[in-house]
């Protein structure tokens, strides 16, 4: 099952697990109200995979692709680990499949602090237009994921601040609705 906690500031190794001390989990249901999804499947067979096909189905997902990053295999590799750190919003949902190895997704709360929600091999996450967030491997530096997109992908990201994008102005009208 995935885990989440509260990040502490220290501005040392980002692969580094950066938990408070005291450590401040963080639950399901907490990241549900920021709209993040999960879903745990079943990596060793997402080919043939009918819960997965199903998922694809009822959310849409036409396309879809397979990222490894580690330094023997993404061009770019030191470039691309800073650019996925950056924060940044999409405006469009972000879902990924982690069919190997492990990273850590990174997600505002609706009082700006960092979560940290640590993934790996079988752990779906939906992210949700306009929260910021981020990506960084763990101290295994090493991930194979699946992305996955309703209609043709869009790999734009919009660094912080981007406030003023429609899907950052939808994401803070639902958080507000739900803290009501």
């Amino acid at each position: 099952m995935v885990e989440a906690w509260y990040m502490d500031e220290s501005p040392e190794d980002q692969r580094a697990p950066h938990r408070l001390r005291p450590n401040q989990p963080v639950s399901l249901e907490q990241l549900r109200r920021l709209g993040v999804a999960y879903r745990k499947l079943d990596a060793d067979n997402y080919e043939t995979d009918p819960c997965l096909k199903e998922i694809r189905r009822a959310e849409n997902y036409s396309w879809m692709d397979i990222i490894t990053i580690h330094k023997d295999r993404l061009p770019n590799y030191e470039e691309k680990i800073k650019t996925f750190y950056e924060e940044h919003l999409h405006l469009d949902d972000e879902i990924r499949y982690i069919l190997d190895g492990s990273g850590y997704f990174d997600v505002r709360d609706k009082d700006d602090k960092w979560i940290r929600i640590s993934m790996e091999k079988g752990d779906m996450i939906t992210l949700p237009a306009g929260i910021y967030h981020r990506f960084t491997l763990d101290e295994n530096n090493y991930v194979k994921a699946m992305r996955l997109f309703v209609g043709e992908p869009v790999w734009t990201a919009y660094n912080r601040p981007a406030d003023d994008f429609p899907a950052r102005k939808q994401y803070m009208k639902f958080l507000a609705e739900g803290a009501q």
